[in-house]
């Protein structure tokens, strides 16, 4: 019986991106010599996607690689191609040309296996012009007649080609030390200062970064991050009340926890939708520079390209993804891999930029998109691109909103931006809303101000009965924002209906402005002291 193959897991897009002033090396070569596989060798992990297929790469790649202690930005390009500049191989080969302009140090790539081509022969005459330092690698050169095979690219007249192999790692501890001795001298700045991560839990953490600054060790459990100050609940409570086993259990479980993925100062978002929707050229508008492939051809983007950019608040790590089609119509297995690799992007980014081709309005698979992100519990904002293009934008902009009040009710009030990314008119508009949104899905609310709405709501719309017996809801508290998540405590509160859930939901969305966010709401049941043993 044939052997099963196993499609790779698409690894996820957000490995470190490159500090400024690192020093640049740039992998290059014709397609399918093994560029990638390279790529994921050197920064160790599985970042660029990988095939068995020419062409697969056309966007660069960026990431970072400690190489025999020097970190360095590293950049996988798309393929080298003779082509005209119009077409989509044209433009690929722009591309890794600008990449090379900018290049420290160039790993030319070729195929041990294949001898050298032509094409192979062309580009390294081009790359003698170009006044690069450059490293001849000789890949896919497995055992001894791949490494004999290597010596016919002396003929390339790049100097001594290394033979190894990406896919096995046979001789890349040789290139990484070939690496660092072609390197620029070494500067202060690309010598980061190492910190080594803390294993365990959130408490341990912070029990680490504590003794960081000095603050002596305690012999009793630390407490967690940040605690829920229950003062405000006790002032004004009844003695009874604050004497209640269950407002004790209450304060022991209610523990803010807070979101150990964040990065300060560093905004990360990503670009999703369906093919097609000008994602890539929204995102070089907002660069300002032709840094994604563009094209009329759809599905242009195949691999997610994390960039970094800055604006009046701070940095913003932007990742351009795979259009999303249809689970339906994905066969291929390349484009499974990208689809995997958007959806991994989507998950890691804290508010997610919904691109949408305003000419074709609202899409069930828009939608379906859209319930992905508010499942994942990221932020999102609704982008109307090619804007320029709609004959009747009243009529389509009530049409959109019409749709999302009766489809996309879980996050109510998301906000919508409309633009015209080819030409840049209202693109500004963008960043400001997704920061905007950030906030909102950062938000914390004081669990005195939360009981206080909370008291009001039961007065106007009191818990229904569940089974003849009425559900008493008791105390509530935000436990986690990003998004933002409360937790009730109350006699049978787990058994909650849907119809009050939203109920809750709602109100805490119109009484504290979380609009546009997912909201998570939490029940916790407890056992009543005071029942008669016969009731339970």
């Amino acid at each position: 019986m044939a052997e099963r193959r196993k499609t790779p897991r698409a690894s996820r897009p957000e490995a470190p991106l490159p500090k400024e002033g690192l020093p640049t090396v740039v992998i290059a070569g014709r397609p399918n010599v093994g560029k990638s596989t390279l790529f994921n060798r050197l920064v160790g992990r599985r970042q660029a996607l990988v095939a068995d297929q020419p062409g697969v790469t056309r966007d660069r790649k960026e990431g970072e690689a400690m190489l025999r202690g020097r970190l360095v930005r590293l950049i996988d390009t798309a393929g080298l191609e003779e082509a005209a500049p119009d077409t989509l191989y044209g433009r690929m080969r722009a591309s890794s040309e600008s990449a090379v302009q900018q290049a420290d140090l160039v790993l030319f790539c070729i195929d041990a296996r294949a001898g050298i081509t032509p094409a192979d022969a062309h580009f390294a005459s081009w790359l003698r012009r170009q006044n690069r330092k450059v490293i001849l690698v000789a890949n896919k050169a497995e055992g001894r007649s791949g490494a004999a095979a290597a010596m016919e690219a002396f003929s390339l007249g790049l100097g001594d080609p290394l033979a190894l192999s990406a896919e096995h790692g046979d001789g890349i501890a040789d290139l990484m030390g070939e690496i660092a001795e072609s390197l620029p001298p070494r500067e202060e700045a690309e010598a980061p200062e190492v910190v080594e991560p803390v294993k365990g839990s959130a408490r341990a953490r912070a029990r680490a970064a504590r003794e960081a600054k000095g603050q002596p060790k305690t012999s009793v459990q630390p407490e967690p991050e940040v605690e829920v100050n229950f003062a405000d609940i006790l002032e004004g409570s009844t003695q009874a009340e604050a004497d209640d086993p269950m407002f004790a259990e209450f304060a022991e479980q209610a523990a803010f926890v807070e979101d150990e993925t964040a990065v300060a100062g560093v905004l990360k978002i990503a670009f999703v939708g369906r093919p097609n929707a000008g994602k890539s050229t929204l995102l070089n508008r907002v660069l300002g520079e032709e840094r994604m492939i563009t094209g009329p051809e759809p599905g242009l983007t195949r691999d997610s390209i994390a960039v970094m950019v800055r604006d009046e608040h701070g940095e913003v790590q932007i990742v351009d993804t795979a259009g999303l089609r249809r689970k339906a119509r994905i066969d291929e297995r390349l484009e499974k891999m990208s689809t995997s690799a958007t959806i991994e992007a989507l998950k890691m980014a804290e508010v997610v930029v919904l691109v949408i081709d305003a000419t074709l309005g609202l899409h069930e698979q828009d939608l379906q998109i859209a319930r992905l992100i508010e499942r994942e519990g990221r932020g999102c904002v609704l982008a109307l691109n090619k804007w320029d293009a709609v004959e009747d934008r009243v009529a389509t902009r009530k049409a959109i909103y019409d749709r999302l009040e009766i489809s996309l009710t879980q996050m109510r009030g998301i906000e919508v931006v409309s633009f015209s990314a080819s030409t840049g008119a209202g693109v500004n508009k963008l960043l400001p809303a997704v920061r905007r949104t950030a906030e909102i899905w950062s938000t914390r609310v004081s669990t005195g101000e939360l009981n206080r709405w909370f008291d009001s709501a039961l007065e106007r719309h009191a818990p229904p009965l569940v089974s003849g017996r009425r559900l008493k809801l008791r105390y509530i508290t935000q436990v986690k924002s990003r998004p933002p998540t409360f937790l009730i405590f109350g006699t049978r509160a787990e058994q909650l209906p849907d119809d009050y859930r939203r109920y809750l939901v709602n109100g805490l969305r119109e009484s504290f402005g979380l609009d546009g966010v997912p909201i998570r709401l939490q029940l916790r049941g407890t056992k009543n002291p005071y029942a008669d043993e016969n009731e339970r």
